[in-house]
């Protein structure tokens, strides 16, 4: 029932009592240029989102540079199969709830808390999780001191009887969580953690077989359906989050082990003429690594990377990093940067990627065209390789257009 506008005009607000705008938009753009001269107030996406929460007892925030949708995904198949009926929001489209966002009529509301902006210093969790603290938003942030320091203020914005849900091995977090008044809860691959794994393998796919502990007894073996490490601290700051929610772990099992994965998330799009073809949203140098360490679990004969940066900020100041961690696969395709909110006013471009890389490797190739990338794939890889087209932005569309999809 809602009028929606498809671009971005001042008569569009002008019968409105509340504007609502996302962090992507700029003070300059013309629905808040006029809302401002009209006197119609106007809040943030995430001021809103705080205000959604504070409605639920059982408010669960999903922070991290890395991970958020995945672990929010978890949590909410967990808290769906067992009829807990939890409102989400979730940064991706989740199969389990045939969408992004589900009204739930239950007491939990679970969704991801983004630092860009400081967005999530706007939400008051009951229970928050930090997955991760790694180098981001460059074109706010000035370091990752002050990531850090961002970081630090959402995780005392908890309740002294709330709980933060915090991944061990990242010395950010634990800088972090020595001082909170609530109770802090430790996850990792170490015995020193509250939640640990152990004895962990990997099948032919690249998912993980491994043994959940809680301080030091074994809970149960967890089978997961999606491939990677990364994926093993995913799980096990979601068990962490559902056990502090009071769900038992033989459901908190069941749950996890029908947890199939959310779109663009090590997506396996489809297979022609044996090249296997799989869709990642990673965008950050850290995301990349882990990505083509879950791949390389895979069996497979050349694993070529198809990668479209997002955003010149990004591109400009982890440029070193995007060289170091993409030089990890066989082949490197690079397409040109995705703008996103940006302006292309840094001089960075994505020949400078291929260029640090071939300075050692000789292994990467970029192209202007979707095209001429379609074309170089299909002529370079073979039966048994596996092509991944990763970024923020439509690079995926490139291998829907391969799999004639």
């Amino acid at each position: 029932g809602a009028v929606i506008y498809l671009e971005h005009v001042a008569e569009n607000v002008e019968n409105a009592d509340l504007v609502v705008y996302s962090a992507a938009i700029a003070e300059d753009n013309p629905e808040m240029v006029r809302a401002k001269q009209l006197g119609i107030p106007t809040a943030s996406r995430a001021e809103i989102l705080g205000l959604l929460m504070d409605e639920y007892p059982n408010s669960i925030a999903i922070s991290g540079t890395h991970g958020k949708t995945t672990t929010t995904s978890m949590v909410s198949v967990v808290l769906e199969k067992n009829k807990l009926e939890p409102t989400i929001l979730v940064g991706g489209y989740l199969s389990e709830i045939d969408g992004n966002y589900k009204v739930g009529k239950g007491s939990f509301f679970v969704t991801e808390a983004c630092e860009y902006r400081d967005s999530f210093l706007n939400l008051r969790p009951y229970i928050e999780v930090i997955l991760n603290i790694d180098s981001d938003h460059l074109d706010y942030f000035k370091d990752i001191d002050h990531i850090a320091k961002s970081f630090a203020k959402f995780a005392g914005c908890v309740p002294s009887d709330g709980t933060v849900i915090a991944f061990d091995a990242n010395p950010f977090v634990k800088s972090i969580i020595d001082d909170l008044e609530c109770d802090v809860i430790t996850f990792g691959f170490n015995e020193h953690c509250d939640y640990y794994a152990s004895e962990i393998s990997f099948n032919a796919r690249g998912c993980p077989k491994f043994k959940v502990n809680y301080r030091g007894e074994e809970l149960f073996e967890m089978h997961m359906s999606i491939p990677g490490e990364h994926n093993i601290a995913n799980a096990l700051a979601a068990i962490a989050t559902a056990y502090a929610l009071n769900v038992s772990i033989e459901d908190i099992k069941k749950g996890l082990e029908a947890y199939k994965g959310v779109n663009r998330r090590f997506e396996i799009k489809g297979v022609v003429k044996g090249l296997t073809i799989i869709d990642d949203y990673a965008h950050h140098p850290g995301e990349i690594e882990a990505t083509i360490d879950a791949a390389k679990k895979i069996k497979h004969e050349k694993l070529c990377v198809v990668f479209q940066p997002h955003t010149y900020s990004r591109t400009k100041a982890l440029l070193d990093d995007f060289a170091k961690v993409l030089s990890k696969a066989d082949i490197v395709v690079l397409a040109d940067i995705y703008a996103a909110r940006e302006k292309d006013t840094l001089g960075i471009s994505s020949k400078d990627i291929e260029s640090l890389i071939n300075k050692e490797h000789k292994k990467a190739f970029y192209f202007p065209t979707f095209d001429e990338i379609e074309s170089f794939v299909l002529s370079h890889l073979n039966e048994g390789d596996i092509c991944i087209t990763m970024g923020a932005g439509d690079i995926y569309k490139l291998g829907e257009d391969i799999l004639g999809i």
